[in-house]
């Protein structure tokens, strides 16, 4: 079985003319760069932090059975 996970990163300028980015598909990815190659570094950065933490915090509900690795790939557009 194969699989993928596509995420978007949206780009915005603010008044300041700073580079915002944001992961809309995950809730609290969001960073700023002064460029957009740094903007997106910076957010994905923020998002491996944010799936550390929810990773952590998780509380498994059922008796284990299986385990599996996931390594999520990032490929520019």
């Amino acid at each position: 079985m194969s699989g993928s996970l596509h995420l978007t990163i949206l780009f915005d300028e603010d008044d300041d003319g700073w580079i915002v980015a944001s992961v809309p598909q995950v809730p609290g990815a969001h960073s700023q760069g002064k460029t957009r190659d740094e903007a997106r570094e910076n957010v994905l950065d923020a998002l491996a932090g944010l799936l550390d933490l929810r990773a952590a915090a998780y509380e498994r509900t059922g008796r284990p059975i299986a385990s599996e690795s996931l390594d999520l790939v990032v490929r520019a557009a």
